[in-house]
């Protein structure tokens, strides 16, 4: 399918009113593995008058789509969700490349959004509207009758990240079909291959033209652009809170739904299950080299078990691999580019610069940094506040929950957190005092099941997202009151 989407020069288009085109003037970005460096291909550097075709013929399609029925538009996510699994090699082994993720997690990903899809046509036709009655208010009339339907919002601009360029891309375009609207999808860079490989699965599956459009380019020429657009009726972010922040302070009037950055906290009471806890935080501290925006990333542990952690913790770090993912499935993988590694390394250097205690790791290899664990993190390291998107986690010793919930509550982000106890009492008293929008019980911080609500305060995000929750976002209601005759 991927021969459909580029030319015999390896120069990928973008899907524009249902065709596949090329660079009008033909500047191109080349996309190269973050593995070994290897020429992918090439997108079109899109300029502002492309983008201003992309958005029009999504505001002209998105007239006759939102006449579609929800039967109809559901068939379509459907048929998308078989051709995703139908083609799973083929855009599993473009996913390993391009962002450098193990193959076992990039099957993973593809067969999840799959179910998201499906799952997202399902709750689309089961969202229902609601009749009400004007006398159940204090001094209304019983001839007045409320009918309150969900309608779109128009066109979507979906800026999905790198790290899930599949599913993250399909959590905003599939409900903001479901819904009703037009969509134009701008990926970040590194994994746009993929995510024009899923819109054209979308094409195929029988989504009209015009009503998905992609747009690549770079964001310091038509980042601004585009996301101050006139005809950008909503948009849906995931990616760094610095460019959430940007784009927030620039946009007016126009509703937005935001996944940023986190700093979450694992936190560990006397009482709790200490293998357990050791699983957990390896596996949601370092999988995908800690590249996602809900790894485990502070460890907050009350002094008198902390030696006991750090014994369950060193020999799961040690069984860890490291390596090229394209030769077999390893936990490490090389970082998404030498910037992401520099500033890691910036923190590691911090951390042992004001005397933290390494315990293992440290090491790096090109993009590949060993999986890294501090001890005593005091707060004047950056490591104890600063986001690494890595795998490095710094152990914070603290002397009761209460010192617990502080120092997590006092982190400019709030995604998610983990409590570790087996006292169901401790479990509520810290999650009620969080700060977060997630509070995971004796499990790594996490996104999912997809369809839970899934949300981040402070900086960490504006708005819920979620399958159902997706859908009412990228709608609004409409009420039309029906006056009823007296007689």
């Amino acid at each position: 399918m991927i021969t459909a989407i580029r030319d015999e020069k390896n120069r990928y288009r973008n899907l524009q009113n249902g065709q596949w085109v090329e660079s009008r003037n033909d500047t191109y970005i080349t996309i190269k593995s973050p593995i070994d460096d290897t020429v992918l291909g090439m997108v079109p550097a899109m300029s502002k008058e492309e983008v201003d075709m992309a958005i029009e013929t999504a505001k002209k399609a998105q007239k006759q789509w939102r006449n579609v029925t929800t039967d109809e538009k559901a068939e379509i996510l459907y048929r998308a969700a078989d051709i995703l699994l139908k083609y799973k090699e083929e855009l599993a082994e473009l996913m390993v490349r391009e962002i450098s993720k193990d193959r076992k997690s990039c099957y993973s990903e593809v067969e999840r959004t799959a179910d998201f899809i499906r799952f997202t046509a399902d709750t689309g036709k089961n969202i229902s509207g609601e009749s009400i009655p004007g006398d159940s208010f204090p001094g209304g009339k019983n001839n007045k009758v409320s009918i309150v339907r969900r309608e779109p919002l128009g066109v979507v601009l979906a800026i999905s990240p790198f790290n899930y360029p599949v599913n993250l891309a399909a959590s905003k375009i599939a409900p903001g079909l479901m819904a009703g609207n037009s969509i134009v999808l701008k990926p970040a860079s590194q994994g746009c291959l993929c995510g024009l490989y899923l819109a054209r699965a979308f094409q195929e599956a029988g989504v009209p033209a015009g009503v998905l459009n992609t747009v690549t380019g770079k964001g310091s020429e038509i980042g601004d652009y585009i996301t101050t657009h006139k005809g950008i009726d909503f948009i849906n972010f995931t990616g760094s809170t610095e460019v959430g922040a940007h784009i927030s302070s620039i946009t007016s009037m126009v509703p937005l739904l935001m996944e940023l950055g986190g700093k979450d906290a694992a936190i560990v009471l006397e009482d709790a299950d200490l293998e357990l806890t050791a699983s957990n935080i390896v596996a949601g501290g370092y999988s995908y080299s800690g590249q996602r925006c809900t790894a485990v990333k502070r460890i907050l542990v009350v002094e008198e078990v902390a030696d006991q952690l750090i014994e369950k913790i060193l020999p799961k770090l040690e069984k860890l691999t490291m390596g090229n993912p394209l030769d077999r499935d390893v936990d490490i993988v090389p970082l998404i580019s030498t910037n992401a590694a520099d500033f890691v390394c910036e923190l590691i250097a911090d951390a042992k610069e004001k005397g933290a205690k390494l315990l293992f790791g440290g090491n790096r290899e090109g993009n590949l940094i060993q999986p890294t664990l501090f001890d005593n993190v005091t707060t004047d390291m950056r490591l104890a506040w600063e986001e690494p998107f890595g795998p490095v986690l710094p152990i914070i010793r603290v002397k009761d929950k209460d010192e617990a919930i502080k120092l997590a509550n006092e982190s400019e982000y709030g995604l998610q957190s983990a409590v570790f106890t087996q006292n169901i009492n401790n479990a509520f008293y810290v999650a009620n005092k969080l700060e977060v929008g997630t509070v995971q019980v004796n499990n790594k911080t996490e996104r999912g099941p997809d369809h839970f609500p899934f949300l981040g305060v402070k900086a960490s995000g504006i708005g819920t997202q979620g399958i159902r929750y997706s859908i009412e976002s990228m709608s609004r209601p409409k009420v039309t009151v029906i006056n009823l005759s007296n007689n």
